[in-house]
């Protein structure tokens, strides 16, 4: 019997790498009686890092979904990579989620991948609590921590709930701000409830107090008797803290060190007092795909169904895809509908999820986050509906690839198998791309970066059986015209019987900071008729997706249609769409084009005694510094860099720390290329596509 939605929740864990997201989510799993023995991530033993990768590597690749109860609430609960490469997987989780858990290092504080998760946790408006992990660990330092969330990732305000008794080695329990209660730890992994020390009565008193005025504006109750000096009880508080959480206003602070088993049960409790369920959110919204009606889905078992596949995962016996219901109630064998595809799915089984374990349900209803086995055509971020009652639920965006790389398998017998291998991997994964250049039948691979690209040809190996050989990294370089320019694409062949004919006259302007192709009619009168208009634009934005001669794509541009001619008989869409692309040639002729490549938002963690070799190894590399900060005793550099000279940086810094110092990357923008490297980079490209079409 499902339980109603009140009793759920369904929350994600999400942070920088090696700031404790799986140590937190097995200490949860344990306390909850999920599992009986706790795994470490240092031993290759957590149960949510299945996957070989992640335990020979000791990092998460692959989000990954369990269940559990605490208290009377069912928690579904979602572990998420940290590093930066895998940041689709925390994009999608994050897309279905009610509730987040934004883990923190407390002595690093705010990290770059923290930044991003916390975006994309405020771009879906998921509410969330803060775990300022590791405060036993030397350097921990709580209040700067708190700072650190306040000052660099605005909204929701940080919010304590807790403050910790000592630090570093003597961290010894928290004082709980809504009971005003010492929570002492020991060493028998558990806790007693007492009288908060003398040293910490002052202290607390006035976080108290703060947290009092924080929640009063969402709270009528706290308001009055805050003004009035009345006495707030535990009840009144953790309600104001609730409303304040859903509301998207503030965030709870909790503190303990998930590795030494402290603070994970308050954490628990926290989950199931402040984030809420799924009928307390707003319905998600959606589109009638035959009318462009705009709907909502209320978390309603007896609606028709509304569900969204967020993931898929390549199985043997049938492919796991991942889904949200929002409305409904789905049974297992249910016919459901894909307006994307246009396509029925029978749903073949549906399971519940415990990392890569299964659990068989005969029905799953709305606020459910469960799995469907055997639906064919379905990928991530389509949606599954009722026929008669047919919806398209908002879907995800996900960042363009940065670099790539060429592979072939090693014996010609494999390359079909590495298609098919490839194929499943891209299903899987929205972030990885492959193309065949059809000028030199080279398979090109593209990801998010170094180690996305490593792994996916370890998968290959381990995973699919493939050999396969691969080329040295290539930066995905953009293109842009280098000015603005008025150009003509003329496309007439008129040689007797039935020609050829489209002119269209086109004003280019490259647009600075913009990754889109924009494309705008001006025309007035009848230069040109209406349905023609739109070849154009697919001529236009073919070229740009081809990438002209250097092949590489155009972003930043705004083209505008603004006179043209057509032949009565002779027109057609083809000769516009011919017209279109030869207007941009001719653009790129007259004025040529400004090379751009991705730029990289860096952070790099060293101990002090390292920071001027480092430094100096990074000018060199053309990185930008804009933050140079001490924090416990390191280090912390953070600026922008091209990707082009990243590559290989983790063996060198390595190399240059004696193995102490870290790092981490997140795509940027896209930017111009100096003109002295721009001039190589071309005259590269030009070779190298020599090389290729001769070797053809």
């Amino acid at each position: 019997m499902a339980l109603p939605a009140t009793r759920r929740r369904n929350i994600g864990i999400m942070a920088h790498i090696d700031a404790g997201k799986t140590t937190v989510t097995e200490r949860i799993l344990f306390y909850s009686g999920r599992i009986r023995k706790v795994g470490e991530v240092h031993d290759g033993e957590t149960t949510m890092d299945f996957m070989e990768e992640e335990r020979a590597r000791g990092i998460t690749i692959m989000s990954a979904a369990t269940y559990l109860q605490w208290q009377d609430q069912m928690i579904t609960l979602i572990d998420t990579p940290g590093h930066v490469d895998f940041t689709v997987e925390v994009e999608r989780s994050l897309r279905v989620l009610d509730g987040a858990v934004a883990v923190f290092d407390a002595v690093s504080g705010v990290e770059a991948q923290s930044e991003t998760v916390w975006r994309q946790a405020t771009k879906y408006s998921v509410p969330r609590l803060c775990f300022i992990n590791k405060m036993d660990r030397m350097g921990a330092n709580f209040a700067a921590s708190v700072a650190d969330i306040r000052a660099k990732l605005v909204e929701p305000v940080p919010v304590p709930v807790q403050l910790p008794i000592g630090s570093e080695a003597a961290f010894a329990g928290v004082v709980d701000l809504v009971e005003m209660k010492a929570v002492m730890f020991n060493d028998e992994k558990g806790f007693s409830v007492v009288d908060i020390p003398p040293e910490m009565k002052e202290a607390a008193a006035a976080a108290r107090e703060k947290l009092v005025e924080d929640v009063s504006d969402v709270s009528d109750v706290v308001l009055e008797k805050f003004l009035h000096g009345d006495e707030i009880t535990p009840a009144e508080l953790r309600a104001a803290i609730r409303a304040g959480t859903i509301k998207g206003t503030i965030a709870p602070v909790l503190t303990g060190s998930a590795l030494k088993n402290k603070g994970v049960q308050a954490l628990l409790d926290a989950v199931c007092w402040y984030l809420p369920a799924p009928e307390e959110l707003p319905p998600v919204k959606g589109v009638r795909p035959r009318t462009e009606e705009h709907v909502e889905c209320p978390a309603d078992p007896s609606l028709p169904p509304a569900v969204l596949a967020f993931k898929t995962v390549g199985d043997p016996n049938g492919d796991l895809t991942f889904v949200r219901i929002y409305s409904g109630t789905v049974q297992q064998g249910m016919k459901l509908w894909n307006p994307g595809r246009n396509r029925e799915e029978r749903v073949g089984r549906i399971v519940r999820m415990h990392a890569d374990k299964r659990e068989a349900l005969d029905s799953a209803v709305a606020g459910d986050i469960v799995a469907f086995v055997g639906l064919k055509f379905t990928i991530t971020g389509d949606t599954l509906c009722d026929d008669d009652r047919p919806v398209v639920l908002e879907s995800m965006d996900f960042p363009d690839a940065v670099i790539s790389m060429s592979v072939e398998p090693k014996t010609r017998g494999d390359r079909d198998k590495l298609n098919e291998a490839m194929a499943q991997i891209a299903k899987e994964d929205p972030t990885f791309r492959r193309h065949t250049d059809s000028e030199t039948g080279e398979t090109i691979i593209s990801g998010m970066g170094e180690l996305h690209l490593e792994i996916v040809v370890s998968r290959l190996k381990s995973e699919h059986k493939v050999e396969a050989v691969v080329g040295r990294p290539r930066v995905a370089y953009r293109q842009t015209l280098a000015a603005p320019v008025d150009a003509e694409g003329r496309h007439v062949k008129q040689t007797g019987g039935h020609g050829q004919f489209g002119v269209a006259r086109v004003r280019f302007e490259p647009l600075v900071g913009s990754s889109e192709v924009e494309f705008e009619n001006d025309i007035v009168g009848g230069a040109i008729p209406k349905e023609y208009i739109p070849a154009i634009e697919d001529g236009i934005r073919a070229y740009c997706t081809e990438g002209g001669d250097l092949r590489f794509p155009f972003v930043g541009l705004k083209a505008v249609l603004h006179d043209g001619k057509y032949h009565d008989v002779d027109s057609s869409e083809l000769a516009f769409v011919a017209a279109g692309k030869l207007a941009i040639r001719t653009a790129v002729e007259k004025v040529g084009t400004t090379i751009l490549e991705p730029i990289m938002r860096f952070e790099v963690t060293v101990p002090e005694e390292f920071t001027g070799p480092v430094m100096g190894d990074l000018n060199r590399r053309r990185a930008v510094v804009s933050e140079n900060i001490e924090k416990a005793g390191a280090k912390i550099i953070r600026g922008k860099v091209p990707i082009a000279e990243m590559f290989q940086y983790s063996t060198t810094l390595r190399s240059m720390t004696q193995g102490r110092g870290n790092f981490s990357l997140e795509p940027c923008e896209y930017a111009a290329v100096p003109q002295s490297i721009a001039k190589k980079v071309v005259e590269e490209r030009v070779a190298q596509r020599k090389a290729q079409q001769a070797a053809k």
